[in-house]
Formats: structure tokens, sequence, C-alpha cells
């Protein structure tokens, strides 16, 4: 009877060791697949406003009026909150719709709204402000100032996981590249 129930014992503890190690196992599975999505995000930050920039600086006449153009779009950045933008569905057929036309908005005391996501079909899955399943994630733009030609780009993405707070930040300057 003694040899049963130390027998149990041990292959109990050998399951819940297992338990214990699976659970951790999947935290950090879910914890990279967080990772890796706030990093695309942060990115995709930054690549938007290049494009932005990009955009500006081609279709103007000059461009000094290019550049002066992209700035006053995006000045709801360069303050300490930041700012947020949603493209709206800006790539989704509608070929009217330029990246001109995406509006920077104040994040409020520094904290900007929870982005969602929209299944939509696999390849046109995508991130928004407007609809979809609502996730933990949220990103924030600031843009500084460096002199007349030069604007920093910080993209910063936050979310919770468990009790943690976590963040992914990018930075990147941005040129007015044409004399």
């Amino acid at each position: 009877l003694i040899e049963t129930l130390v027998a149990i014992s041990v292959f109990t503890m050998s399951v819940l060791t297992l338990i214990v190690i699976l659970s951790q196992g999947i935290t950090s599975i879910n914890y990279a697949k967080q990772k890796m999505i706030a990093e695309y995000l942060a990115q995709e930050g930054i690549e938007y406003l290049k494009n932005i920039r990009d955009t500006n600086v081609i279709s103007a006449s000059t461009a000094s009026i290019g550049w002066s153009d992209f700035k006053t779009q995006t000045t709801n950045c360069f303050n300490i909150n930041g700012c947020f933008f949603d493209d709206g569905g800006l790539f989704e057929g509608n070929s009217t719709d330029t990246v001109k036309n995406i509006s920077f908005n104040v994040c409020v005391s520094g904290d900007c709204p929870k982005l969602r996501y929209d299944l939509g079909n696999y390849s046109n899955a995508k991130y928004n402000y407007t609809y979809g399943l609502d996730t933990s994630l949220k990103r924030k733009i600031t843009l500084e100032q460096i002199n007349t030609d030069e604007v920093r780009v910080i993209s910063t993405v936050f979310w919770n996981q468990g009790s943690s707070s976590r963040s992914v930040s990018f930075s990147t300057v941005l040129y007015n590249w044409i004399e």
C-alpha cells in the first residue's frame, strides 16, 4: 500500500511539473506573438510617415512646400502626448484616396486608443481604430523637430500581458530629401 502511495505521488508530481512547464511555454509563445505584432505595428507607423512625407514632397510644386505640407499634416504629433492615425481603409481599393487624406489625432494625456483587429479575410486582415475585435495594443507616434530639414519619428506600441505593461519603440529621422 505504501509503495502504491509513493508511486502515485511521484506520478502526480511528474504530471504537475509537465503542466507547469507547458503553461510557461504557452505564456512565452503568447508574449513572442504579441511582441512580434507590436514590432510590426511600430514599424508600420514609421513607414506611413515616410510615405506621407514622400507623397507630399513629390506632389508639391517645390520640395519646401511639400516638406511644409508634411509637417502641417502631422502637426498634432509634435507634442509630448503624441498622436495616432487611422488610414480609414485607405488601401482597400478606393483609388481617389491618398495618404495626404490621413488625419493625425492627439492622444489624450498620452493615452492613445486601443487598436482593433479586423479579420476581414486573411489577405486583408489589418489593425485599425474603427472596426474589428478589441486588442490591448496602442500605437503612439511622436515627432521631434531636430532642425528645419529633419524630424525624428518615434513609433511606440504598448500592450498589457498578464499584469505587466509592455512596449516596443522604433525611431528614425526623416529628412527633407529634395533640394
